[in-house]
This record gives structure tokens, sequence and C-alpha cells, in this order.
């Protein structure tokens, strides 16, 4: 059966303060008035305990008095299993999600029996090496807070989290309660995110109750999950400095919310506004004839001028190009509109230099970075006009007993069949997906994977979401490649690539269309 991973991401953690006074009718409180603000927000949450077995937990010379910090009013609140199934019940029933923080082994077998649907380790547990083990054996979602860790130790848990398969998150935390805003230190969540970019990073907070500002800022850097100290005051009750009222979660909640619509709901390049469209329209030059035009006149720059405002479907100043025709005459001071005129022929190399743009800003969202000194090959087996089509780009690095290339495709680009008659070589995926058919067999591949290619093996490639990848090979030579399609094989190499030194900035010749 194929494991479904758990979603952390949006998740809401409220995190019951002091053990909700070792009260189940005061806990029950707590769920409930808390349910209601989740329910009328509709956000994913959950209700999450903390457990303790406090006759082993707490040494026995310190279980009557003690002058340790913590342990009074740990055995203040203590509640027996019965009372937290009664509450856990009762997050079930507001159709909560349950989740706690065991702080012993043994209390790491209740969470499972009682079934919770997610564990947590604390930040002080976070290099309690025999708990975490046992809690990776849970075979429960795990969530990770990282207070007062340095990086190493975050990339132990990192990497033992992995090796034992677990579903898992951290939480960027602070540990002092309550935090100032000079403690908070949200750019930890950019690092956590470049360092751990296929985990959600969350953001665990303590800082004053009334601000809402840091809980936007940390969405806005990334974090996509969410933890307070949630409680209700009464008479005889009073909340830490670092626990929230239901109203102040009501309002923290809605902080959430709307930093989500502030960033909006994608890391892609968002679709325009057709109201910012017409906006940045009202602001524009458009193209006038500084003389009368006759048709069939080819324009200079001294044939026109820019100036505002622009008329609907006048050609905008963006988009004039010298030896513009005129298809019909026009008078000194009028707009020449795109339907008077017919533009030049585009060169073919245009379609190259274009792509050159969107190959270097893929190379460096991937953080793949390249010397001054390598070659480009862009291939276009089916023309340059069809290379967004059918092509690669490909940066020759080294070529010796041993070579090795990086192969960048833009998105539905596809590379057609062939092979190679000396070459074997490797392919190892760096960023995107590449969808390879290799000896017949189609292959998915992404980020790290690796593809083998022997001699003489037929294999295409394709990518729907652009995709760099290395190549590892034995010696390159050119007219090593064998089409499967007939009429590339009998093209002449430079009718088939474009070569060039670096980027080709001067080199890159404009082979007018025909």
């Amino acid at each position: 059966m194929k494991h479904t991973r758990f979603d952390f991401n949006q998740l809401i953690v409220l995190d019951l303060a002091n053990n909700h006074q070792g009260n189940v009718e005061h806990g029950t409180n707590i769920i409930k008035e808390l349910a209601k603000i989740v329910k009328n927000y509709n956000v994913k949450a959950g209700i999450k305990f903390q457990f303790r077995q406090l006759k082993t937990f707490i040494h026995k010379n310190h279980q009557i008095k003690t002058n340790a910090k913590h342990i009074p009013r740990f055995l203040e609140t203590e509640l027996d299993r019965n009372s937290y199934e009664k509450l856990v019940k009762e997050v079930k029933q507001e159709n909560l999600i349950t989740i706690c923080t065991p702080f012993d082994e043994a209390s790491v077998d209740i969470v499972v029996d009682m079934d919770f649907d997610i564990l947590k380790i604390a930040s002080c547990s976070a290099t309690d090496w025999p708990l975490l083990e046992k809690a990776a054996s849970s075979g429960k979602p795990i969530i990770c807070s990282t207070g007062g860790l340095n990086l190493s130790q975050i990339d132990d848990l990192y990497s033992f989290f992995n090796h034992q398969n677990v579903d898992f998150s951290f939480m960027h935390c602070v540990s002092i309660y309550p935090s100032k805003n000079e403690d908070l230190q949200l750019n930890q969540i950019d690092l956590m995110k470049k360092r751990y970019p296929d985990i959600c990073i969350g953001w665990s907070t303590h800082e004053d109750q009334d601000e809402i500002a840091p809980v936007q800022i940390a969405f806005g850097k990334g974090a996509s999950m969410f933890e307070r100290h949630v409680g209700i005051e009464t008479e005889n009750i009073k909340l830490n400095a670092y626990s929230s009222t239901p109203s102040q979660i009501e309002n923290w909640i809605k902080g959430i919310i709307e930093a989500r619509k502030i960033c909006g709901t994608s890391n892609e390049r968002h679709e325009i506004n057709p109201i910012e469209i017409k906006s940045l329209e009202s602001l524009q030059r458009g193209v006038y004839a500084k003389k009368n035009l006759n048709k069939g006149d080819v324009l200079k720059i001294d044939s026109i001028y820019y100036s505002m405002p622009i008329e609907i479907g006048q050609l905008p100043s963006g988009k004039f190009k010298e030896n513009i025709t005129i298809k019909s005459s026009i008078k000194k001071d009028k707009p020449i509109f795109e339907s008077d005129i017919i533009l030049p022929l585009q060169p073919d190399d245009i379609i190259i230099k274009k792509a050159i743009h969107e190959v270097k800003a893929m190379l460096s969202e991937a953080k793949i970075f390249l010397n001054s000194e390598f070659e480009v090959e862009y291939s276009h087996h089916y023309g340059i006009k069809n290379f967004r089509e059918t092509g690669v780009v490909i940066i020759n690095v080294i070529n010796r007993e041993y070579c090795k290339k990086i192969l960048v495709q833009l998105p539905n680009q596809m590379h057609p069949a062939h092979h190679h008659k000396l070459k074997e070589e490797t392919f190892q995926i760096l960023s995107g997906s590449l969808d390879a058919i290799v000896d017949g067999k189609e292959k998915h591949l992404l980020p790290g994977d690796l593809c083998l290619v022997l001699p003489g093996v037929w294999h295409s490639f394709s990518t729907k979401t652009g995709c760099i990848f290395e190549e590892i090979s034995t010696t390159h030579y050119n007219d090593d490649s064998v089409y499967r399609d007939k009429m590339i094989n009998n093209l002449k190499r430079d009718k088939r690539k474009t070569k060039v030194n670096h980027w080709g900035r001067y080199e890159l010749p404009y082979k007018t269309s025909k």
C-alpha cells in the first residue's frame, strides 16, 4: 500500500497552557472555545497536550518537596489517563487534530495507544536521543521544535528522521518565555527553508500575545505552520505572559489569514490582474508620426516620437523597431496603430537569444553557478524556429577522458530519440523533472535521480516543468549521435546546433529567416 505523507502545511498548533491547570472541566472549556474560532475561520488546527509519567519522569527524591524549577507545576497539574482520554475525545468530537508532546518513552507508548494524530518533540527534548529514537519508532508524524539548537544539531535531526523514514517537520523556535521582538530571529526561517527545502518549516511563538506583526512576517518568510500556547483566564486562573486567551488567538489567526491574502497563494509568477495592466497602460507612451508618412514608408527612429497618452490599439514605445513598414498614410502628430504597420521579419536567432535569459534565470534559481569559461550548444534538431518545442541547451564544462555537461531544457521542450555509437553517459537531475524513455522504458526523474545510458541504447527526453541535469560520460565525439529521424542525421552539424563561447553575447549571428 502506498504511504501518504502527512501534510503539515497551514497547520495551527494550539498548546494547552500549563496542562489546562490539571482540570478536565477547564480543559474542556478551552477546547470548546478554540473549536468555535477554528470553525469560524475555517483553518486547519490541532489541540496539543503534554504527557509526562511523573512517577518516573521526576526523581523520587523530588516527588514530595523540591526547589527544582517546573517540577511543582508538573505535580500540581497532574491528570490520570482517564481524564486525558475524556479531553482527547472532546478534541476529536470537535473535528480538531490531536497532537501530543511526550517527554519520556512511556508517554510515547500512551500517545500511540490513544491514537493521537501527531507527535511533537519539544525543544528541550530535541537532543534527548533515547526519546527521539522511541518517537521515531512510533509511526506517527512528528513536529520537532529547534529552540536552542545549533545548525549541526538540527542537521543531525534532519538526517535521523529521514533515515527512519519519518514524516516530519521543523519549527523555528526561540525558547525564551516570553520572547521580545529582538529575540525572534525570524531570518532563521529563510535559512531553514533553504537548507531543508523538502519539509515544512513552521514557527513556535512566545512573543507578546497582542502582537500580530511577528506572525505575519513569519508567514512572509515562508513559515507554513504555527504554534501558540492557549488558555482561559478565570477568577482563580491567570495566564502567563506567553499564553493567549481565545480573543488573542482569534486576532492571531486573523493575522495569519490576512498575511496569506497579502502574500498570495503561489510561489510561481502570478497571473497579471487586468486592472493592473490597464493601470500601467494609462501611463505608457505611444508612437506618433513626426512627419507625414505615406503607405509603404519604412520607419526609422527619426520618423517617429513617443508621447503619452497611448490610445487603444496604438503601438507602444516598447514595441517600436526600426524597419517597420506603414500600410497606409498617417499625418504628422497622429498616432501609429498596430493595425497600421507590418513588422519586420524577425531573425531566427532571436528565439535563442530570448531563451538565454530564461536559462540563466533557471540556473540562478537552482543555485547552479558557472565560471566564465565554458562553451554552449543550442541544439535545434528541426530548425531554430522550432527550438522552443524541440531542443536543449548544452553547457560543455569538461571533455577529456571523461566528460561533464550541464543540460537545460525549457518547459515543454523535448529532445528526439537517438543513441551514441561510442559514448556512455549518466544523467543526474539537479532541478525540475525529466521524462526519459531509455530502451523503450519510461522514467520520470526527479532531483537526485540517476539515469544510465549505454552506447547503442535508444533514448529521448522531455520536460513539462523545465529541467536542469548533469551529464557525466566518457569522452564526447562529434557526430557520435545517431537519430531515429533520418532527416536529422542528414543535416550538417551547424544546421542542428548553434555553438558559441560563454553565452555568445557577440557571437550569435542573426540569420534572417528564409
